[in-house]
């Protein structure tokens, strides 16, 4: 048997859901302005569902988002904020760990709307600085291509926490990045590089065996942490999109989703949990998998 990490799942939509709020472009963001302490009531949840790792709502707080949202010079409150309230809920918990996570510049999903290597690296360098001291892990998520893989590996030289990388892949081909480029190849450079585990994330979960198996070789070690979206749509693509572009998929629930999880374990994934449209309940379920299946969560 192994030991298992045990990701919380989906913070956004979460979060949407117990506010009642009108989802904006935002996301996120929005509901920890207006509704301060609900993300650590989230974070809680998560933690009380057998989670090990909080993932900071720290996703969208990029540069690029609050200029169009007129909020830029919020950033770094935004960020202390979000941090704060993970912090608070392991503290409450007594144990776990909190993961930095920093999204993909431009947009998720986007693979046309990279800045270019310097400026990428440059300001994935600073976010990395400013969080790694108030974390246990930097986890960059849903990269889409190589050359944001690039730009996450070359900024994560600016830490010594552990740092790990979270690919999006093609729902339909989950050998393949949402770029078309393989995945086989973003992880050898991830191996290459600062990368103390590959992930893949935010992608349909009956994409992520094929992927897992794609990155096998690279020795790296891996996990998975699936959407549970009924499809990526064209709509959503906007950087001005919102969730309600999406729509939950009805034959995700939390034992069937807890299902693609063992057997993402059984590929050789240590590490698991839940992405967009997964709650409190998805982590749960994986969570008396695991342990009736004799692993330790960790």
């Amino acid at each position: 048997m192994a030991k298992i990490t045990l990701l919380d799942g989906g913070m956004g939509q979460e979060l949407i859901k117990r506010s009642g709020d009108k989802p904006t472009p935002l996301w996120a963001t929005q509901v920890m302005i207006d509704r301060p302490g609900l993300v650590e009531q989230v974070h809680t949840a998560f933690f009380d569902a057998g989670a090990t790792v909080a993932m900071a709502n720290t996703y969208a707080l990029l540069p690029d988002r609050l200029e169009r949202a007129g909020l830029l010079d919020k950033i770094d409150t935004f960020r202390a904020a979000a941090l704060a309230e993970a912090q608070s809920a392991r503290e409450a918990h007594g144990k776990g760990r909190i993961a930095g996570c920093i999204g993909p510049l431009g947009g998720s999903y986007r693979t046309d709307m990279f800045p270019g290597m310097e400026k990428a690296v440059a300001v994935y360098s600073g976010i990395v600085r400013q969080m790694a001291p108030e974390v246990d892990i930097i986890a960059f998520e849903t990269l889409a291509t190589l050359d944001t893989l690039r730009a996450a590996l070359a900024a994560a030289e600016e830490t010594s926490k552990p740092v790990w990388i979270g690919l999006t892949v093609d729902d339909k081909d989950g050998t393949r990045l949402r770029s078309g480029e393989p995945v086989a190849e973003a992880a050898a450079l991830a191996a290459a590089g600062r990368c103390d585990a590959l992930l893949i994330n935010c992608s349909a979960p009956e994409a992520m065996g094929p992927a897992l198996a794609a990155a096998a070789p690279s020795g790296l070690r891996l996990g998975a942490y699936a959407n549970a979206f009924a499809q990526i749509t064209s709509d959503f693509l906007d950087p001005e999109a919102t969730v309600d572009s999406l729509s939950a998929r009805r034959d995700m629930g939390p034992q069937r989703y807890a299902g693609f999880a063992m057997d993402w374990v059984k590929q050789g994934a240590t590490i698991v949990g839940g992405c967009c449209e997964t709650g409190p309940e998805h982590i749960a379920a994986i969570a008396e998998r695991l342990r009736n299946a004799g692993h330790e969560i960790v």
